[in-house]
């Protein structure tokens, strides 16, 4: 489902639509907003006392029935919200009602029988970024604030929705755009041979840029882990405690515990928040050397699991293995963007040999036991050591794809700009890159953008919003 930009402004329908979740509840929210919200109201709605709706105050509640033909609808609150103090900057309205899935449709029917039309998906967000009630990047942080499940994923995109790094990208355009008008004003004058644009100034806002960009680019891993979690995987020799492990840390019984070497021979996932992050963990099978071929597809799988994983937490019980066995999966497992957590199990257990602890005196290794709340503490204090280690970023995070792609290309633009500088091309060619960096950067916000990109943003919000 898309939308088109120019259809929308001249089109100005009314548009009605839930905006609480479906289903049966103690109260719902209907919103209806555009130029006939408020008259088509008056016209369905009786207060308790005796008023035109068209003539109170925005941002007013009142009491009274929904009428058809004389027949109470349903008793409810509507509160009133004008032009241009609105979320989508159009007359508002919204109808409090009892949660009956009856009477919503019927409030609804009502509406479309009176020349009103069921909203599109997102179309009233899209309504509010059209008539500059926000931008787009903003708009798109409703859609991350609805969909948030995790304290960091909230806090993000409340950033995002109060400007977020929009300021920063406006400030950065200014600057662009200043030195653009003074190139252009040269091309003018190129007969004079005069130099409006200082170069040596420019090239230190270019740097500048450069630098700026950078941070917010490398800011997008910690960003896309703070919105979708984080990918941790637990692994080790069969009976190392990685079943229990999981089961402790999510406090139920999610992986079966056994004994027997081999038990867990497909994946197990669930996730846990852990300071407002995600983390998204999997109990793996066991690894060893196995001739039994649903195990051995089993460590395939593990081994898989682990590639995709930015944390892995290997386990490993010193009566149970030996440093050059732990030593040879780590080796195997290693790279760069992969933390490795590892942790010595069943600490609680009388060692067999203490000679086996001796060669991973060198290796920096964790003790737990499943039974003790506080080393289980400790573990996930590392976990959100870890994540800060693999993700540094700067206090200003971006989170969406179609953001980060959009500075990939800036930065493009700006690099071919500071190369311009630097081989003294001319100011036509100069001017080129400098639009062309100042675009990518205006489609973040939505100041340059087309109809399918609103089309693909929009169509996946819910109806209502």
């Amino acid at each position: 489902m898309h939308f088109y930009k120019k259809d929308l402004m001249i089109n100005n329908e009314t548009i009605i639509a839930l905006a609480t979740p479906n289903g049966m509840g103690a109260i719902s929210v209907i919103r209806i907003s555009g130029s006939k919200a408020i008259s088509v109201t008056e016209k369905l709605f009786k207060p308790k006392r005796i008023k035109l709706l068209s003539k109170q105050k925005s941002h007013t509640v009142h009491l009274g029935n929904l009428m058809k033909n004389n027949f109470v609808l349903d008793e409810v609150l509507v509160t009133i919200f004008k032009c241009p103090n609105s979320y989508t900057g159009e007359d508002t309205i919204e109808i409090s009602c009892h949660g009956s899935t009856y009477i919503q449709q019927k409030i609804i029917d009502l509406y479309i029988e009176n020349g009103i039309r069921v909203a599109k998906p997102g179309e009233f967000t899209l309504r509010a970024f059209l008539n500059g009630k926000m931008n787009l990047n903003q708009a798109e942080a409703v859609a991350d604030l609805i969909a948030s499940e995790n304290e960091g994923a909230h806090n993000l995109a409340i950033q995002q929705m109060k400007s977020g790094f929009s300021n920063n990208l406006k400030k950065l355009r200014s600057e662009l755009l200043h030195f653009s008008s003074m190139i252009e004003l040269e091309l003018d004058f190129s007969q004079e041979d005069v130099e409006f644009a200082e170069r040596d100034e420019f090239k230190r806002l270019i740097n500048k840029i450069i630098d700026e960009l950078g941070d917010l680019i490398n800011s997008f891993s910690s960003g896309n882990v703070i919105k979708n979690g984080i990918a941790v995987a637990i692994a080790g020799k069969p009976n190392a405690g990685k079943s229990s492990l999981l089961n402790t840390l999510l406090n139920e019984e999610k992986a079966i515990v056994s004994n027997i070497p081999g038990t867990t021979r497909d994946s197990i996932e669930d996730s846990l928040i852990i300071e407002g992050i995600k983390f998204k963990f999997t109990d793996t099978a066991g690894l060893r050397k196995t001739s039994d071929i649903i195990e051995s597809k089993g460590i395939e799988k593990t081994k898989e699991k682990i590639r995709k994983a930015k944390i892995l937490i290997y386990l490993f019980d010193i009566n149970n293995t030996n440093f050059d066995e732990i030593n040879s999966d780590l080796e195997s497992f290693k790279r760069k963007d992969l933390s490795i957590i590892l942790v010595r199990t069943k600490i609680d257990l009388e060692i067999e040999n203490n000679d086996l602890l001796k060669p991973l005196q060198n290796l920096n290794y964790s003790e737990i036991s499943v039974h003790d709340i506080n080393s289980i503490n400790i573990l996930k204090n590392k976990l959100i050591k870890e994540l800060k280690i693999l993700n540094p970023h700067t206090d200003t995070i971006i989170s969406n794809s179609r953001h980060y792609e959009a500075l990939i290309n800036a930065m493009s633009a700006i690099k071919d700009v500071r190369n311009g500088l630097e081989s003294n091309i001319s100011g036509d060619l100069l001017s080129i890159d400098i639009r062309k960096s100042i675009e990518h950067l205006a489609e973040i916000t939505g100041e340059i953008t087309n109809d399918d990109v609103l089309g693909n943003i929009f169509s996946n919000f819910c109806i209502g919003k």
